[in-house]
């Protein structure tokens, strides 16, 4: 008996006509058919998928319409709508799967984007489009050029609008299949095609661009084969650009520095590449680091801190963190298999991680496969976790003492502040209140008052015995070994010999300076320090008239020029 044919997934315009139960009734059905098509055995299901093209056209208009749904759409987010979602990756991932027969439309780039954007943080699907790739490469291609080919039109021509909606269909494909990326980069004309609209493109394209960009240099560290030439000749290309635009000082931000500042690339280049080619790669590193700005650092999406309510996470036995006594890494495990398959409880997932010694990999070729053995086939897949069992009091370690109250606290180490105010009538508050007041008690009074009052200042007979007492020779300076006390002689013949006597000049160092300073006067470009002045003949002259040579000429006039009184000193005629 013939299964019947898929029906079309229909657009948002026509889904809002839909009355929920029609709806309902819809998903029911594409459920039952998508069930009825994967319990099918392999080769039955290839004949049927090859026979009925309603199926294809079903998963086509189902992901077309997924992508473009906004994100509160129910007829996606429902449990029904979930499992619909499931079972259409499930026929994806084995209509793709199969050796030979991939319909057509399947390879095409529009279905594998859309299918990478509806789930792109399955690591199932970038294994899927791997495989693809090798058995199906000479089919792939050609879809993927043609896009090339159109979105370096777009991007060099006025049509940015055509390529921002390019740019955001093919980013997650390039993210779930680095071998598309490959193809992107492989020569330099995607890349100029993006340093050309980045220059005349609006914030918004400007951080797809970017991110494109990203995902294209990164694919060439994530294929199999490490295709570091290509990668340094594509960042190059990219310094190239930013140096020509530092020399302008336009002021335009390269997109090799949006590229930078915005996206791990230094962190996935310097972890991606290992072995003789790290050194390499920590030249390219080098190389870009300093394209970083902070000025255009995009502002990270914000979270809100929680509260701590000095609540925490229960600890295993070998201090490992645990939830209802299973393990976080478990937790994991079973988060990433539910992300493929919404419908299984928990528990469910949780025997199959047992059973298979928690292999993700296994487990989904055996749920794709329907192949589980009887004691997993007959259980119960919704079930959910077991409840956390009731906490238990500590054990007494010493059950024979009889328990003792909590001890003083031991005084404290830190002395108490104390002053000689301390319990008196005002620190008690015994005070009373008719004495206290604010400012000065006697609010008549004036400094003049103060000033010409002779009662509260010191007396004169008080002054002069002060003075009595003040011994001038009580200063701090102790002159007993000086030379004019000690009434001894000191010959300081020798000192400072070779300097001239006080109140003297070098003659010779008097003349060069006016020489020199005529000079200057007349004109600061003869103590030049280049190989010109050095030859002119004025310099010769000067050397000749000083017997000095290059090097102290230029040293006096740089000497000269840092120190303007001695400057000020020569033009008033004095030595120097």
């Amino acid at each position: 008996m013939a299964l019947p044919p898929f029906a079309a997934f229909p657009e948002s315009k026509f889904r809002k006509d839909i009355v929920p139960e029609e709806w309902e009734a819809c998903l029911d059905a594409w459920i039952l058919l998508s069930e009825a098509h994967l319990t099918l055995e392999n080769k039955k299901f290839a004949l049927v998928s090859s026979r009925d093209s309603s199926l294809i056209s079903f998963l086509i208009s189902y992901f077309h319409e997924a992508v473009r749904a906004e994100g509160n759409d129910l007829n996606f987010l429902s449990d029904k709508g979930l499992r619909l979602r499931k079972h259409c990756f499930l026929l994806s991932h084995r209509l793709l799967s199969q050796s030979d027969n991939i319909p057509e439309d399947l390879l095409k780039w529009t279905f594998l984007a859309d299918l990478s954007h509806v789930y792109w943080r399955s690591n199932t699907l970038r294994d899927l489009l791997q495989s693809l790739w090798k058995r199906k490469k000479t089919s792939l291609e050609p879809s993927l050029q043609i896009l090339k080919t159109s979105l370096n039109k777009s991007l060099d021509s006025a049509r940015l609008e055509d390529a921002e909606k390019q740019l955001a269909q093919l980013a997650p494909l390039i993210r779930a299949s680095p071998e598309t990326g490959t193809l992107f980069m492989t020569g330099s004309d995607f890349l100029d095609s993006l340093l050309s609209s980045y220059s005349k493109a609006g914030p918004t394209l400007k951080s797809k661009i970017a991110a494109v960009a990203f995902l294209g240099l990164d694919s060439l560290l994530q294929v199999e084969k490490l295709n570091l030439s290509l990668l340094s000749d594509q960042v190059y290309n990219l310094k190239s650009n930013a140096d020509l635009l530092q020399k302008d000082n336009s002021g335009h931000v390269s997109l090799l520095s949006d590229v930078v500042t915005n996206t791990p690339l230094l962190d996935h280049i310097g972890a991606g590449v290992a072995g003789p080619d790290a050194l390499r790669a920590r030249k390219l590193i080098d190389s870009i680091g300093g394209f970083s700005n902070a000025n255009i650092k995009r502002a990270t999406r914000w979270k809100a801190d929680k509260v701590d309510k000095g609540k925490g996470k229960a600890k295993h036995e070998y201090g490992h963190d645990a939830f209802n006594g299973i393990h976080i890494h478990k937790m994991s495990l079973i988060t990433q298999i539910q992300d493929l398959f919404p419908d299984l409880g928990s528990g469910f997932v949780l025997r199959l991680l047992d059973e298979y010694n928690d292999n993700v990999e296994q487990i989904t070729a055996h749920l794709l496969d329907d192949s589980l053995p009887p004691s997993l086939q007959s259980a119960d897949r919704t079930a959910s976790l077991p409840a956390a069992p009731p906490p238990t009091q500590p054990t007494d370690l010493a059950p024979d003492l009889p328990p003792r109250s909590t001890p003083p606290p031991p005084p404290s180490f830190l002395p108490h502040r104390r002053n000689i105010f301390d319990n008196d009538a005002f620190d008690n508050l015994t005070i009373s209140s008719s004495q206290l007041h604010l400012g000065p008690r006697n609010r008549t009074t004036t400094a003049d008052d103060l000033l010409s009052s002779r009662g509260s200042g010191p007396s004169k007979a008080h002054i002069l015995s002060a003075l009595v007492a003040f011994d001038p020779d009580d200063d701090e300076r102790d002159d007993t070994y000086d030379a004019d006390d000690v009434g001894g002689a000191i010959d300081r013949a020798d000192e400072d010999e070779d300097l001239p006597a006080k109140g003297g000049a070098d003659p010779a160092g008097s003349a060069n300076d006016e020489a020199l300073f005529r000079a200057w006067r007349m004109g600061r470009e003869v103590f030049g320090r280049d190989m010109a002045t050095r030859r002119g003949a004025a310099r010769a002259a000067l050397r000749s008239e000083t017997g000095m040579t290059d090097e102290a000429v230029e040293g006096w006039g740089v000497m000269l020029q840092r120190d303007r009184a001695r400057e000020r000193r020569l033009e008033g005629g004095g030595g120097g």
